[in-house]
């Protein structure tokens, strides 16, 4: 059986390199490292309503799943972020009902606001962590906690980086380096998903 990592939900940051789109952080449950994924304004706003336990004036279409699903009888077990396929993550709901367990194909930023809706918890694969996932150190915990009130990490300095194709295997691991240092994870996605491509 394929081996799964416990995730938590550590932070939602809007995304500079895209319009309307967000980087929701997911950390391991038991270790250090972070999964960070791009996702949808939409989506992103339903998963903060969820965590900030907010209730919007109509059902969201997330609420809408969860009263369709109570009223079944039907549970989330957990959602499963189970493959990666050139940079897009795939995720898998869990369903149980009276008689029967069902999976349910989705993308990981629905299923995610599905899970928070219904306390479920979150997992991914291994090997789509062992692929996408950035290392977090001891020093860079350090690092984010005397960073607490620091500034927006400079986005200038991407600019006049230049395309991440143009540079060494060498200088992208040290670039992935500082943007983790800075916590810019949506930089550290890219250049993270710019390494993929060469190995």
């Amino acid at each position: 059986m394929e081996k799964l990592v416990e995730l938590e939900i550590l932070g939602l940051s809007s995304n500079h390199s895209q319009s309307g789109s967000f980087t929701l952080v997911m950390g391991e449950v038991e270790g250090s490292r972070r999964l960070p994924i791009v996702i949808g304004m939409f989506e992103a706003q339903a998963i903060a309503i969820e965590i900030e336990k907010i209730i919007p004036n109509r059902p969201m279409t997330h609420d809408l799943f969860r009263s369709f699903a109570e009223s079944f009888n039907f549970k989330i077990d957990k959602i499963v972020i189970s493959d990666m396929k050139e940079g897009v993550f795939y995720a898998k709901i869990n369903c149980k009902g009276d008689k029967s367990v069902v999976e349910i194909d989705s993308r990981p930023s629905d299923a995610i606001a599905i899970a928070v809706r219904f306390s479920a918890r979150i997992f991914c694969a291994e090997k789509v962590m062992s692929e996408a996932a950035i290392e977090f150190t001891e020093e860079d915990k350090k690092l984010e906690s005397k960073q607490e009130t620091k500034p927006e990490p400079q986005k200038v300095a991407s600019k006049k980086e230049g395309s991440l194709k143009d540079f060494s295997l060498d200088k992208l691991n040290q670039l992935l380096e500082k943007a983790i240092n800075n916590e810019d994870y949506e930089r550290a996605a890219r250049i993270r998903d710019e390494i993929n491509k060469r190995n």
